[in-house]
């Protein structure tokens, strides 16, 4: 596949992730505990490796932005467990780990250059700036970033600025995968006992 053809697969896939996400939200707000919508097969399982992997991400961004919606500024920042684990707080954090999965370790920069938290326990405090609108705001500009920041990378190109040494984009689509999927079935526990009280 060319550069152009593969750009154009990424486009058409972003534009179905855009409308999906809209739905996405629909579900949030009709449903205490909703369950994942199909991902795109029938729009990516054809696609090449890099376009499926953006199109699961995408998915989870979306669905951990959205856990949000519908919700009072009072209860997004309401403490239910015993960490500083609250919805408001797990979108911010995953604000951050866009940042270090997609700046620092692809440019290289130092957090402080980045301006975030050192460690991860810090990036779930908030300010008291911090609102649904800013933190869902920052978190699809951080999402945005990252996509222009790997657009012209492949899967096997090594990123060199993470703490665990150089590693692959394969490798760091894989972990962020993970941590938003274990972020987004924090988020539905959380808005469940929020929306049922």
């Amino acid at each position: 596949m060319n550069d152009e053809t593969h750009a154009s697969a990424i486009d058409r896939r972003r534009a179905g992730v855009t409308d999906r996400s809209c739905s996405w939200v629909a579900v949030w707000n009709a449903s205490p505990m909703p369950s994942y919508p199909p991902t795109f097969a029938d729009q990516v399982v054809a696609q090449p490796a890099r376009v499926q992997f953006e199109a699961f991400l995408d998915e989870h961004r979306g669905a951990l932005n959205g856990c949000l919606d519908g919700l009072t500024e009072e209860q997004v920042r309401r403490s239910l467990v015993a960490s500083r684990t609250t919805l408001l707080g797990l979108v911010k954090h995953a604000t951050v780990v866009e940042k270090v999965w997609f700046d620092e370790a692809v440019t290289c920069r130092s957090r402080a250059e980045i301006g975030i938290p050192a460690t991860p326990d810090e990036s779930f405090i908030l300010d008291d700036g911090d609102t649904i609108a800013t933190v869902q705001h920052a978190h699809r500009e951080a999402c945005e970033a990252s996509r222009r920041a790997t657009s012209s990378l492949g899967l096997d190109d090594i990123l060199h600025g993470n703490r665990r040494g150089p590693l692959p984009l394969r490798w760091v689509y894989l972990h962020v995968l993970r941590e938003l999927a274990q972020h987004c079935g924090h988020a539905d526990i959380l808005r469940e006992q929020l929306i049922n009280e």
